[in-house]
């Protein structure tokens, strides 16, 4: 008979501050749950599908055990644990600037993904956080991208997420970056980029299409020191590499940007050129107690 998990209808709990993954079980006419398994997640053998569930990491929807020989249904979700073998060590530390009830506030190094995807699953942002501050529930409220330095902020209760990520959607909040990129006198700065971005080929690279905006960036220059410049940069909306992209337009590309302008192979990661971007600022009225907040980033630039 199938293990009933105490934690039920929310699958498997956190697990060395990885929470589990999901995949939805369609109709369809597998002998079992492992077989199926199999066929969805090629790059997965069989005898890791076994092994997880001889040692309790799967579960139904309904907190049920998924073993070996259980038989196919579909319309269910099945919960998992993603694992990595001989994760590297990213050799950066991050710092929490912030903490109360409702707010954490960290301070992230370059080359740290914010949360579990590909190849990174203990060593990102949130794992991290999780397992060094004992908060399960810690949720990001936005993110930055993994080859970017600086602020991010996580909700710590849930029932404050949505508030927390309306001051986002509803632009209430002001960010600021830095970056160092080309110098070039003939551009005016300060400046306004607006332009349509969408995702381009491979998935993970985005490229500027005619058509309605839907990206807004302010580029302003802080000093100038021979070829290359120290710049502001303010973004409006929160598009997927958006700064990148923008700077990449104006032929000011961020220095150590290894995507923008595009390549065909991208280089692997190299520590001693990080990407010159940096979540400098942040500030706005918490929308749970009111208060006005305001953080800096500890980390600087090579400027």
């Amino acid at each position: 008979m199938s293990k009933t998990f105490k934690y039920g209808l929310h699958g498997l709990p956190t697990r060395h501050g990885v929470g589990p993954s999901c995949v939805s079980l369609p109709a369809g006419q597998w002998p079992t749950i492992t077989d199926f398994l199999v066929e969805r997640f090629p790059a997965i053998t069989r005898e890791t599908w076994l092994e997880r569930m001889q040692q309790g990491l799967m579960a139904d929807e309904f907190g049920l055990a998924v073993t070996p020989e259980r038989p196919y249904q579909g319309h269910m979700r099945v919960y998992y644990y993603r694992a990595l073998d001989d994760e590297r060590r990213i050799p950066f530390e991050e710092t929490v600037l912030y903490q109360d009830e409702h707010l954490v506030v960290a301070d992230k190094p370059h080359f740290l993904p914010v949360t579990p995807s590909g190849h990174y699953l203990q060593e990102t942002l949130l794992v991290r956080l999780k397992n060094r501050l004992g908060l399960d529930g810690l949720t990001p409220i936005h993110r930055i991208d993994r080859e970017t330095a600086g602020l991010v902020l996580f909700s710590v209760r849930i029932a404050d997420r949505n508030a927390y990520q309306g001051l986002f959607r509803q632009h209430t909040i002001h960010k600021h970056y830095e970056a160092i990129a080309p110098w070039r006198a003939s551009t005016v700065f300060p400046l306004t980029r607006k332009s349509r971005i969408v995702e381009d080929k491979p998935f993970f690279r985005q490229i500027e299409v005619p058509g309605e905006p839907n990206s807004e960036s302010r580029i302003d220059v802080l000093e100038v020191a021979g070829n290359v410049a120290r710049y502001a940069l303010s973004p409006v909306t929160g598009k997927k590499h958006q700064l990148r992209v923008h700077m990449n337009s104006l032929g000011l590309p961020i220095l150590n940007d290894r995507m923008y302008p595009p390549v065909e192979h991208t280089p692997d990661d190299d520590y001693r050129l990080p990407l010159q971007l940096l979540a400098k600022s942040i500030a706005f009225t918490d929308p749970v107690t009111g208060q006005q907040r305001q953080f800096e980033t500890r980390f600087s630039l090579n400027f």
